[in-house]
């Protein structure tokens, strides 16, 4: 065949096995049987492979494409991914629609036009296309920043490479869910179990890890699917100004759109639409978790706008939490990153919301004392959604053979070190935080940020291999590290180990604030280890000092000079502190507040509360600092101004009842522009 001849095929091929495509993931109509479509796949990879300069990227046979990664990169979302206002009660979806009405100046007599949809339980994603061929796929992340996964959608088959048709946008930003029908997720955990490996949770994870693989390979053996329902903003030309037009047209291009949504006239309609699905919620192919109602008119979703985190414009109205019974089995603590203990119950293992329950939180001791939860006890365990499953009360309390009532222990059940009951708090948590090996990944990826001891290049997932490895169990091992170590780790090459030895060598030189904060101690951030630092003047003094000591520093309370002195007087801590030393971690000397050269803020102490707009928040504190003034957390009646910004919180409060002047953002652009004043 010549090469002429071979493109014309190619085309041929690849709009043939896209129309298939349509008809079989969108339309459900296919008209190929499955031998019939490998038999064209085939013949189009032969062409392809013989003919590769006639091989597009939206090509089907590039579907499953490139190599493992070693990483997911950040994708800033041109138009944030938002949240939705929850629902749980009809008058809270009353209420919802009446404040719809007043913001478009409708009256009741008037009813909005919305569209219901479910509320998939899966992963949101954001499809970029331009020029119509898929370009990059994201996760929804915190919304404005998510995840790369562009290779991991391209193998998701009911995700168009190239969009149907003509008269679409140039760019054009797709919206929807990626998920794993349930039928598909029983039979991938069947498959996982019948390998010796741990099966998935519920649906939702498994779509969520299956799409997070680092391998497009791994990610295409697994049998994601997705559902559009939107598109990012601005809303462009060429587009319905109804949100249900936009689903129909969203599916002639090629994308899945549920056959679940409905447009509904007004309130009424929507609590019926709502009942419905919950009723047939167990006989939906896909996993959901509620429905989401959109206001229809495009033209009215621009007018209502958005909150911070949220459109005023849609709602999710959540399905109500299931509640099944069970028996306490044990009564255990786990230890969070952070050092927290969690009290857990071990319970009868049972299904709901779609999941295997075999543990229940506790929450905390007091929720135990009220509830006077014991191992024995048939309790009932409720659990929506995500939510972590949670014992709601006891139900029967065996007369013999019931268990003690609970204690929180005297020491970590991991490592050892005292734990300690937080102030005012039903919390506690273990004081072993450089050393706890439940607490050794984060107290590293805290250690190393960019606030503390900077350490570039030693990320969340290296971090993971090290102290799984062995390699690393607390911050000063990191000073042990070299290339022929670090090579053996996976997708480690002798350069990014030379890069990492490098920057752990530079990260010897800090501050004392940087190295205190890098620390990890509870309650202590950077503005009270820079504090701490200029006040102490020295690792020694602060080593040295006794509690009653550390609360006549400003600024100190009770609860962070407790959280201090414990953290420096627990053994292990203070032998890592040693060999960070020994590792050559040095800072130059600390001037003294005492010893500061006057300024015309001198002896003057600020909070700060709230977002500045014009200047960071750390270029007004620099300023503060070298005009004399010092910079404290709380407000107090020491305090001598509060700088308030947008949005402040309660010390905007404390500072009222208390008399203390605040000063906006404007008044401290004037003092930094002008520096007679005040």
């Amino acid at each position: 065949m010549d090469r002429e001849s071979a493109r014309d095929r190619i085309e041929k091929l690849s709009a043939l096995i896209r129309e298939h495509d349509y008809r079989y993931y969108v339309l459900d109509d296919p008209e190929w049987s499955d031998a019939e479509y490998d038999r064209h796949f085939r013949e189009l990879e032969k062409l392809e492979s013989a003919f590769p300069e006639w091989m597009s990227q939206d090509s089907p046979t590039q579907r499953v494409s490139g190599t493992a990664r070693n990483d997911l990169a950040p994708v800033r979302h041109d138009d944030p991914l938002l949240s939705l206002e929850k629902v749980v009660e009809a008058s809270e979806f009353e209420a919802f629609d009446r404040r719809v009405r007043e913001r478009l100046g409708r009256e009741q007599s008037d009813p909005i036009a919305y569209v219901g949809e479910p509320k998939y339980d899966g992963l949101a994603v954001s499809l970029l296309y331009e020029e119509g061929v898929l370009t990059r796929g994201a996760t929804r992340g915190d919304g404005l920043t998510g995840e790369d996964v562009t290779a991991n959608v391209r193998t998701i088959r009911s995700i168009p490479l190239r969009i149907r048709g003509s008269h679409w946008p140039r760019r054009l930003e797709v919206r929807g869910e990626i998920y794993l029908p349930k039928e598909a997720f029983r039979a991938l955990n069947q498959v996982i179990e019948k390998e010796g490996g741990r099966p998935f949770v519920n649906a939702r994870n498994a779509a969520a890890g299956s799409l997070r693989q680092l391998d497009p390979r791994v990610a295409s053996a697994r049998p994601l699917a997705f559902f559009a329902y939107g598109v990012g903003r601005p809303f462009q030309a060429n587009l319905p100004e109804c949100h249900s037009e936009l689903l129909e047209r969203l599916r002639e291009g090629g994308f899945p759109v549920t056959r679940e949504y409905r447009r509904l006239i007004g309130v009424g309609p929507c609590l019926a639409y709502f009942r419905g699905l919950l009723e047939r919620r167990n006989e939906l192919p896909f996993e959901a978790d509620g429905a989401v109602f959109k206001v229809d008119e495009v033209r009215e979703q621009e007018q209502l706008g958005s909150v911070a985190r949220a459109p005023r414009w849609a709602v999710a109205f959540k399905f109500p939490s299931e509640e099944v019974t069970t028996v306490v089995e044990a009564i255990e603590f786990q230890i969070g990153r952070t050092g927290t203990l969690t009290p857990v119950a071990r319970v009868a293992p049972v299904f709901a919301g779609g999941a295997r329950i075999a543990h229940a939180t506790l929450h905390n001791m007091d929720e135990i004392a009220r509830k006077d939860i014991r191992v024995g006890d048939t309790v009932s365990l409720r659990r929506a959604g995500d939510v972590i499953p949670e014992i709601i009360r006891v139900l029967s309390r065996q007369d013999s053979g019931r268990g003690p009532s609970v204690d929180w222990p005297r020491s970590c059940p991991v490592c050892g070190a005292p734990v300690e009951q937080v102030p005012d708090e039903a919390t506690i948590r273990c004081s072993g935080g450089l050393h706890c090996p439940a607490q050794r990944k984060e107290s590293l990826r805290h250690f190393s940020s960019r606030a503390a001891l900077d350490i570039q290049g030693l990320g969340e997932k290296l971090i993971g291999q090290l102290v799984d490895t062995g390699l690393v169990k607390t911050p000063a091992d990191l000073y042990r590290l070299d290339v022929a170590r670090l090579i053996a780790l996976e997708r480690m090459g002798p350069q990014s180990a030379a890069n990492l030895v490098a920057a752990i060598e530079q990260s010897k030189q800090t501050t004392l604030a940087r190295f205190l904060y890098a620390l990890g101690i509870r309650e202590v951030g950077q503005v009270t280890a820079r504090l701490l630092a200029e006040s102490m003047g020295s690792l020694e003094a602060l080593l040295g000092a006794q509690e009653d000591e550390l609360l006549t520093i400003e600024g100190i309370g009770p609860v962070i000079g407790h959280a201090v002195w414990v953290f420096f007087n627990d053994p292990g801590n203070r032998q890592v502190i040693d060999r960070l030393r020994e590792a050559g971690v040095q800072w130059p000397n600390v001037e003294l507040i005492s010893d500061a050269v006057p300024g015309r803020f001198a002896g003057a102490l600020f909070v700060l509360t709230g977002k500045l707009a014009t200047v960071t928040r750390e270029e007004a504190e620099t300023f503060l600092r070298e005009a004399g003034g010092r910079i404290g957390q709380s407000v107090t009646r020491k305090t001598s101004y509060v700088i308030v910004g947008e949005n402040p919180g309660h010390k905007l409060d404390d500072a009222r009842r208390l008399g203390v002047p605040t000063v906006s953002e404007t008044e401290l652009l004037e003092w930094m522009s002008k520096p007679g004043l005040p």
